[in-house]
């Protein structure tokens, strides 16, 4: 099995070399890995947002879209403050046509399209009682995925793994499924790993710069661990997420780097808020 994984990751290896760049500045919390790029991010984005498009419609046919004005009003404030934000990473994220809906629906989960296309279930926000750093912290883990066009990369790597299958099986003359089995836990899920990881930090990074307190994405994590019921100690091998207990620490571990930026963001907003407030005194005082 040693010498599959080995053929494979040098055919993998030859291909990785022609497709590699990197999607997003490196931020404050130091975003550095090169990324296998080989399907454009036109293809992507336009299935991203047919998909949305369609997902959308049929929550709306039944009944099931932004039933909450209140909810809605609060998810997309959020939104709002962390997309503020996004150019720290990439400029042509400001332009991006971002949407931002609330399912009604029990599932625990929130999703970014790549293109910025938010969609946020109603399960996540009421089954964790999420706080609004809490909340800030599950969107911008999301957005950050989309940033760093995860689901590009993802792609790429199927193109790849696809290929890679096939000459491998062939020069070692044995079945694809059992190099495809190797591929899948030697290289697809590690791979996926690093996705989640990447977004946890730049989505912490996002937060502080939004004034968002980043200790909040630690508590997240902590609530989901209490609610999925999984045993801290499955292997994290034979999973695409890291472990609870990995990101909390993690997650504690950068906490430190992106503190100056919160602490620094409630004086920018309150200065703005003075601003504004100065203004319109000056405005009335001329009338």
């Amino acid at each position: 099995m040693k010498r599959l994984l080995t053929m494979f990751a040098v055919v993998a290896a030859a291909l990785v070399f022609t497709g590699c760049a990197n999607t997003t500045k490196t931020g404050a919390v130091g975003i550095k890995r090169q990324q296998l790029l080989l399907v454009s991010s036109e293809s992507i984005n336009a299935q991203a947002a047919k998909g949305y498009a369609s997902t959308v419609s049929q929550a709306k046919s039944r009944k099931k879209l932004n039933t909450d004005a209140r909810q809605t009003a609060r998810v997309r404030t959020i939104a709002n403050r962390l997309i503020a934000h996004v150019g720290h990473f990439r400029e042509d994220a400001r332009n991006w046509e971002w949407e931002v809906n609330v399912f009604k629906d029990d599932t625990i989960n929130a999703w970014c399209m790549p293109g910025g296309k938010i969609g946020v279930y109603t399960g996540i926000i009421e089954k964790l009682r999420l706080t609004d750093d809490e909340l800030a912290a599950v969107m911008g883990h999301e957005i950050a995925h989309a940033l760093r066009e995860h689901s590009r990369e993802q792609a790429s790597t199927n193109v790849i793994q696809q290929l890679g299958v096939k000459l491998a099986a062939r020069a070692a003359k044995v079945d694809e499924r059992v190099v495809g089995t190797v591929a899948k836990y030697g290289f697809e899920l590690p791979f996926s790993r690093s996705h989640e990881s990447e977004a946890d930090v730049i989505g912490l990074e996002l937060m502080a710069r939004a004034g968002y307190d980043p200790n909040a994405a630690v508590n997240v994590w902590r609530k989901m661990s209490a609610v999925s019921g999984v045993n801290p100690k499955l292997l994290e091998f034979m999973s695409t997420h890291p472990s609870h207990d990995t990101r909390i620490t993690d997650l504690n571990a950068m906490i430190p780097t992106v503190m100056p930026l919160y602490e620094s963001a409630p004086k920018a907003r309150r200065s703005a808020t003075a601003s504004r407030s100065s203004a319109r005194k000056a405005r009335g005082a001329r009338k």
